[in-house]
C-alpha cells in the first residue's frame, strides 16, 4: 500500500509540473525535435534583435524576421544590444547539417542558433510561426518551447512555368517570400517553351521582340483576344535572384532543349529544321514537333545563351528539358539524316542523347552541372555529371540512382499542381484529374526500389506548375498553396515524424498567416461538398457532406448561420424541400474557409453543372476556359478532348418534359500529332451540328436532339432546350454532339431536366 501510495504522489507531483509547460506550438515543417519549456515570452515593441557584430548573414536573418513580424502582427522590432524587456539573439554556431539551427526561447528571451546564413532564417522562421498561432495585432506572449531541427532533403522545391503565361517580377518575389516561410529552398524556372521566350538574352534580342508575345486563340467567329506576353529584363532577373538569396532560395533556369524550341525557331527559323511555322502556332498546347538542328551555328546561339544564363544565375543546376522532343522533324531532314551517318548515330533517340552531351561538356567548361527531365537517360551514355528530374512517375529516379546519377522527385500526376485541387465553380482551369491535399501529401520521395547504397542519389523533391490553362496569377497562387505546404514538409521532416491529420491541423493556420503575406491560398481541401438521394416527385432529400481534409463539419437547414453550437454532421440526413443548406468545416471551435450556402429545390436537383458530370472516357480530360468574353468572367468546361462526351447518373428524369444545354465553343488549339485524327464524331443531321441524349448508355435509345444552329455564332454561352422522350424514374444519360471536325470544340456548362 505505502509503495502505491508514493506512485500516486509521484504522478501528482509530476503532472503539478507539467502544468507549467504550455502545448507546444504548431509549426510547418514540423521539426525534428520540439519539446515543451516552463513559463512564456512576452515579445513587445521592447524586444530587441541582436547580431553578431559584422556577421551580415545574421543580419539578413534578423531583417527578415523583423519584416515578416512586421507584416503579420503590425509589430516593429529592431536590431540593437540586449536590454530590460528581453531579446531575441542571433548566434552563429555549428547546428550538424546545413539549413539546421536550434531555437530556445523561455521567458528570459529567445535564441536561434545555426551554423549558416540559412538555418539561421529558418530559426526565424520557426519563431515567427509560434507568434502567429493565432491571429491578432501588436505584443505576445509565446509558450516557451525548443527546437532542434534539420532538413530531410536538400533540394524542397517548386517549379513555375513562366513560358505559357508571364506572371509579374512582383508575382515571382510573393511566391520567393511564400516558399521562404514554408522551408521550400530551390525555385525551378521555367523560363522557356513554345509558346513564349521570357528571358533577355542580349546577343539575341529577338527572341523577346518576337516570341515574348503572342495572340491566344479563339474560336472560329469569336472576337479576338488581347495579345499576351511579356519577358523579364537581365536587371529584373538579378534583383529577383538576389532577392532570393537573403530568403535561402536557389533559383534554377530552366532553358529547353532540343523540343519545346518553337519560340527560338520563330525569332530565329534558321534554328530549326526548315519546317514552316503556320501563323497562331505558338498558342497552342501539346507537344510539338519543331525542333533545333545540329549545326554548329546552332549550338554555338545555345552556348551564347547558356553563357549569358550563366552570368545571371550563380545556380549551381542549369536545367536545359530535354522532355518530349518528337523526332519527326529530325526524322525527315536530310541535312540531319546525313549528319548522323557521319557520326555514326544509329537513331534519333541517340542523336538527343549526343545534343546532351554537347552541352553538358559546355556547361562543365563554365563550372555548373546540367540538370533535365529523364527522357535525357535514353539513348545511350548519360553525361557522366547530369541530374535526372524524374516526372515520369518515378522511374526515371529509379534509373538514375541505380546507375549512379542524382535524381530530384517530381513525377506527374502526384506533383504536377496544375491538376485541380477538387471539383467545384471554384476550382481554376487545368488538368481534370483531382490531384488533392492528401494525394500529395502521402508521397514518398524514396522510392523503394532504390538500394539503400543508392538512396543518397535522391536529392529531393518539387512540385511543378504548368501553366498552359492558368492565365493569372491568382489562379497560379491558389494552384501552389496549399499543396506547396505539403511538398514543404515531405522534403524537410523526417519520414513518419506526422500524419495527414496532424499536417491539417498544422496547415490550416499556416494558410492564415501567410494571408498577411499577400497569399489567397485554396480552400479546396476545407470546402464542405454536399450530395443529394433524389428520387422525382418525392418531397424530402437525404444529405451527404464530405471534406477531403476529413474535418468536422457543422451545418443548418433553418437558414440561420453556423456557428460553434450547430449541429454536427454525423451521418445522411433527410431534409424537406426546399431549404438552404449552410455547412463549414471546423478546426476546434473555429471555423475554416470553405463555407457553403445553398439553396436546394426539387427544380435545383434537377441541374447538373459539368463538374457534376462523368467523363465517359479519360484519355486527356481537361478543365478549359472559355475564349469569350475578354475582360470578366469565362466559363470554365471540364471534357475529354479526345472524346467529348458526358454521363449524368441517377439523373432525376421522372416527370421531365424537356432538356436544356448550357453549351460553349472553344478552339482546339492542341498539338497532339496524329492522334488528332484519331477523334471520330457522328455524322451531323443538320449543318451546323446537334447535342445528342442518350439512355443508359452512348449506344442505348435516343432521348433528345439538341441543335446547335443558334449556338453556332455566339462565342459565348447559348442554351439549348429541346423535348426529351419521357421516363420514369432514375437513370443514366450520355450526352454527346456530332461535328464534321475537332475545330470548334463544343463543352457543356450545365444540364438541367425540365418538367
Amino acid at each position: 500500500m505505502k509503495s502505491s501510495f508514493r506512485s500516486l504522489l509521484a504522478l501528482g507531483a509530476m503532472l503539478a509540473s507539467t502544468s507549467a509547460f504550455a502545448q507546444v506550438p504548431k509549426l510547418l515543417p514540423m521539426p525534428a525535435e520540439l519539446h515543451a519549456a516552463r513559463g512564456a515570452l512576452a515579445i513587445s515593441g521592447r524586444t530587441v534583435l541582436v547580431v553578431p557584430a559584422g556577421d551580415a548573414g545574421a543580419r539578413i536573418a534578423a531583417e527578415r524576421f523583423a519584416a515578416l513580424v512586421a507584416e503579420s502582427r503590425g509589430l516593429k522590432l529592431a536590431i540593437g544590444a540586449s536590454r530590460a524587456g528581453g531579446s531575441i539573439r542571433f548566434v552563429r554556431a555549428a547546428t550538424g547539417k546545413a539549413e539546421s539551427y536550434r531555437l530556445d526561447v523561455t521567458p528570459r528571451g529567445a535564441v536561434i542558433t545555426a551554423g549558416d546564413d540559412a538555418g539561421l532564417l529558418y530559426g526565424a522562421v520557426t519563431l515567427w510561426q509560434a507568434m502567429t498561432q493565432a491571429p491578432g495585432k501588436g505584443a505576445v506572449t509565446v509558450p516557451a518551447f525548443g527546437v532542434a531541427d534539420a532538413p530531410r532533403f536538400g533540394w524542397r522545391g517548386l517549379m513555375l512555368d513562366s513560358a505559357r503565361h508571364f506572371q509579374s517580377p512582383d508575382y515571382i518575389r510573393k511566391l520567393i517570400d511564400w516558399m521562404a516561410v514554408n522551408k521550400l529552398n530551390t525555385f525551378h524556372w521555367h523560363l522557356v517553351d513554345d509558346q513564349g521566350w521570357r528571358i533577355e538574352i542580349k546577343k539575341y534580342p529577338k527572341l523577346t521582340e518576337v516570341s515574348g508575345w503572342r495572340t491566344p486563340a479563339t474560336a472560329a467567329g469569336a472576337p479576338p483576344l488581347p495579345q499576351v506576353g511579356g519577358y523579364y529584363s537581365q536587371d529584373e532577373i538579378r534583383s529577383i535572384v538576389a532577392y532570393a538569396a537573403q530568403r535561402n532560395v536557389t533559383i534554377v533556369p530552366e532553358i529547353e532543349m532540343p523540343g519545346h524550341a518553337l519560340a527560338a525557331i520563330r525569332a530565329y527559323p534558321e534554328l530549326g529544321t526548315g519546317v514552316p511555322i503556320p501563323p497562331g502556332t505558338e498558342s497552342d498546347w501539346g507537344v510539338f514537333p519543331w525542333l533545333y538542328n545540329l549545326d554548329d551555328k546552332t549550338f554555338g546561339f545555345l552556348e551564347d545563351v547558356l553563357d549569358e544564363v550563366i552570368t545571371l544565375f550563380p545556380s549551381r543546376y542549369v536545367h536545359v528539358g530535354g522532355d518530349e522532343a518528337v523526332k519527326d522533324q529530325w526524322k525527315g531532314s536530310a541535312r540531319i539524316q546525313a549528319q548522323m551517318k557521319a557520326l555514326g548515330i544509329k537513331d534519333e533517340t541517340a542523336l538527343q542523347a549526343a545534343f546532351m552531351h554537347r552541352i553538358a561538356e559546355h556547361l562543365t567548361k563554365r563550372g555548373r552541372k546540367l540538370i533535365g527531365w529523364d527522357e535525357i537517360l535514353e539513348g545511350g551514355e548519360v553525361p557522366p555529371d547530369a541530374t535526372i528530374t524524374s516526372w515520369r512517375g518515378i522511374e526515371g529516379a529509379i534509373t538514375a540512382a541505380k546507375s549512379g546519377h542524382d535524381a530530384v522527385l517530381s513525377p506527374a500526376p502526384t506533383l504536377y499542381i496544375n491538376h485541380r485541387q477538387g471539383v467545384g465553380d471554384n476550382e481554376p482551369p487545368g488538368r481534370g484529374e483531382v490531384m488533392d491535399l492528401g494525394k500529395v501529401y502521402a508521397f514518398d520521395p524514396v522510392p523503394a526500389e532504390i538500394p539503400a547504397a543508392q538512396r543518397h542519389h535522391v536529392l529531393g523533391l518539387q512540385a511543378n506548375l504548368w501553366t498552359e490553362h492558368t492565365r493569372t496569377e491568382e489562379r497560379a497562387a491558389w494552384q501552389t498553396f496549399p499543396r506547396a505546404s505539403a511538398v514543404a514538409e515531405i522534403g524537410w521532416s523526417a519520414k513518419g515524424a506526422s500524419n495527414y491529420a496532424g499536417f491539417v491541423d498544422r496547415v490550416i493556420p499556416q494558410m492564415a498567416r501567410m494571408r498577411d503575406l499577400g497569399l489567397e491560398a485554396a480552400s479546396s481541401a476545407f470546402e464542405v461538398k454536399p450530395s443529394f438521394d433524389f428520387a422525382p416527385g418525392q418531397d424530402r432529400v437525404t444529405v451527404s457532406l464530405a471534406n477531403q481534409a476529413r474535418l468536422t463539419m457543422r451545418y443548418t437547414i433553418d437558414g440561420s448561420s453556423v456557428t460553434a453550437k450547430s449541429p454536427v454532421y454525423a451521418k445522411p440526413f433527410a431534409a424537406k424541400l426546399p431549404f438552404t443548406l449552410k455547412a463549414e468545416a471546423f478546426q476546434g471551435n473555429r471555423p475554416v474557409p470553405g463555407a457553403i450556402a445553398q439553396p436546394v429545390t426539387q427544380q435545383s436537383l434537377r441541374w447538373r453543372s459539368d463538374e457534376a458530370l462523368k467523363a465517359c472516357t479519360n484519355r486527356v480530360v481537361l478543365a478549359l476556359e472559355d475564349d469569350y468574353p475578354a475582360t470578366g468572367k469565362r466559363a470554365v468546361f471540364l471534357s475529354d478532348i479526345f472524346n467529348p462526351c458526358w454521363q449524368w447518373e441517377k439523373a432525376p428524369l421522372d416527370g421531365a418534359k424537356q432538356i436544356a444545354i448550357t453549351v460553349g465553343q472553344i478552339p482546339f488549339n492542341f498539338q497532339v500529332g496524329k492522334d488528332r485524327d484519331g477523334i471520330k464524331f457522328q455524322t451531323p443531321e443538320t449543318p451546323e451540328g446537334e447535342f445528342v441524349v442518350y439512355a443508359d448508355k452512348c449506344e442505348g435509345p435516343r432521348l433528345a436532339v439538341l441543335p446547335l444552329a443558334a449556338a453556332a455564332g455566339n462565342p459565348g454561352l447559348t442554351r439549348l432546350v429541346a423535348p426529351i422522350t419521357p421516363r420514369a424514374g432514375t437513370g443514366t444519360l450520355c450526352i454527346t454532339y456530332t461535328a464534321r471536325g475537332v475545330d470548334p470544340l463544343w463543352a457543356i456548362d450545365s444540364v438541367e431536366l425540365v418538367p
